[in-house]
């Protein structure tokens, strides 16, 4: 997809967000299970420091002694990860008068004492061990009932790397439906975009339609959004249709008003031998070419710019071979559509194609000896034409010249010399090419390219 296209461009901010939300709430989820499990870890020390404050005594000795408990085998080995501490405070504060056998032989580095405790009796801190662990510890003030006895403070702690490995669990199983989430999400985003685009891609095939001469007008259920441009390329599509009508009907008014005045004095022209007469009637056909050449450049330049222009090229060529055959009856020569020509079409006006090919197959039919033979080809793009007969060719250095304004091979052969000026002229129009090369018949052959038309199917013609 190029850097410009919409799909893409779609496509990439939408999944952009959509990973980013996703990246969000999984970073939100897993804070709240963070978050979760501590509290329970926090709760669970909790438990344990009641169990704790009610096992706590105050001996005959003198000495803070720790009954039975709910068993707990952490609190038994050495740096489990579970601890427990009794401290003595008061006028002589000691730490650790009592603690569990998990502690081994460190003990709990607590701050001191607030003047007041929260109003839930607990505190929660924030401890580390000697070994630089990070701990969660709850603690609470004791007094107990013994007259003797001083206040005391009861500690239970956790280390938080308890928690990693519940929260491990918990962040395989959320990456793992995150990521069966995205590539769903994904999915759909891609799926909504190919239906979301659907109607563009259908405005395309019909653009495609037009410009191939297969429609004239845009023409399909396309969505409320895209009415309003389709409506818009319609109403240019027919501006445009009119101003080619508007100028095929100038050009023929322009023909018309000419060849009246032409006709006029070449008729008067007829009836008279004289010298003058015969100029007059020389340059009366001259002026009739000239002004079919500029007509005819001024009707191509017009199909140019129209769209939709498809005419197929076998009918014109076979109806041509029959007019140039009865044409050049006289002389015999016979005009022939190649077996092999195929049956395609050309994107521009069929008066042009007439033109065109007609004074090849005119020109042919003036030098060949018995035969001319037609036949058309696809050729990347285009459709080209050869034009071959077996008269005697022209030698390759004056081949270019053929295409002079003016200019004849033979001056005793009927013509003005424009015929091939103005298929060349015409052929460039419509962006194509016209060149002589030496023909197998041994002839000329004049091989005449054009645009094709877009979506023409190229099957055998014969």
């Amino acid at each position: 997809m190029s850097v410009h296209s919409l799909r893409r461009r779609l496509l990439t901010g939408t999944l952009a967000w959509v990973l980013a939300s996703i990246a969000l709430a999984g970073w939100g989820l897993r804070e709240l299970f963070v978050s979760h499990i501590t509290e329970q870890l926090q709760e669970q020390l909790l438990v344990q420091l009641n169990q704790l404050s009610a096992a706590v005594d105050w001996n005959a000795d003198g000495r803070v002694t720790v009954g039975p408990m709910a068993a707990d085998a952490r609190f038994e080995q050495p740096l489990s990860g579970l601890y427990w501490q009794v401290d003595e405070l008061g006028d002589r504060p000691r730490a650790a008068v009592a603690r569990s056998r998990s502690l081994w032989d460190q003990t709990l580095r607590l701050p001191p004492p607030p003047a007041q405790y929260p109003a839930a009796g607990h505190r929660v801190l924030r401890l580390q061990d000697a070994q630089g662990h990070d701990l969660l510890a709850v603690a609470r003030p004791l007094q107990l009932p013994d007259d003797a006895a001083p206040p005391l403070r009861v500690v239970v702690a956790g280390d938080r790397a308890l928690l990693a490995e519940p929260l491990q669990r918990f962040t395989r199983l959320l990456l793992v439906a995150l990521a069966m989430l995205a590539v769903g999400l994904a999915a759909a985003v891609v799926l909504q975009l190919q239906l979301a685009l659907r109607p563009l891609t259908l405005l395309r095939q019909r653009l495609a339609a037009v410009r191939s001469g297969e429609a004239t007008q845009l023409s399909g259920d396309f969505p409320q959004e895209l009415q309003p441009l389709v409506g818009e390329f319609n109403h240019v599509l027919r501006e445009n249709a009119d101003m080619v009508q508007r100028a095929r009907a100038q050009a023929g008014n322009l023909a018309h008003a000419v060849h009246t005045p032409l006709t006029i004095l070449a008729n008067a022209a007829q009836q008279d031998v004289s010298p003058l007469a015969q100029q007059v009637r020389e340059q009366v056909e001259l002026a009739r070419r000239q002004v079919d050449w500029h007509l005819a450049r001024a009707r191509a330049a017009a199909a140019v710019r129209a769209t939709g222009l498809r005419t197929p090229v076998l009918g014109p060529a076979r109806s041509l071979l029959r007019t140039m055959a009865r044409l050049h009856a006289l002389r015999g020569v016979a005009f022939e559509l190649a077996p092999a020509a195929r049956d395609l079409a050309f994107r521009g006006e069929a008066q042009d194609l007439y033109e065109l090919l007609g004074n090849l197959l005119d020109n042919a039919g003036k030098w060949a000896r018995t035969r001319v033979v037609v036949d058309v080809q696809p050729a990347g793009g285009e459709l080209c034409f050869t034009v071959d007969d077996d008269g005697p060719g022209i030698a390759e250095a004056e081949r270019e010249r053929m295409f002079e304004r003016g200019v004849q091979g033979d001056e005793r052969r009927p013509g003005s010399g424009l015929g091939l000026d103005i298929v060349r002229t015409l052929a460039e129009t419509y962006g194509g090419s016209v060149q002589a090369l030496a023909s197998p018949l041994g002839g000329l052959r004049m091989r005449l390219c054009l645009p094709a038309a877009d979506g023409a199917a190229p099957t055998a013609g014969g």
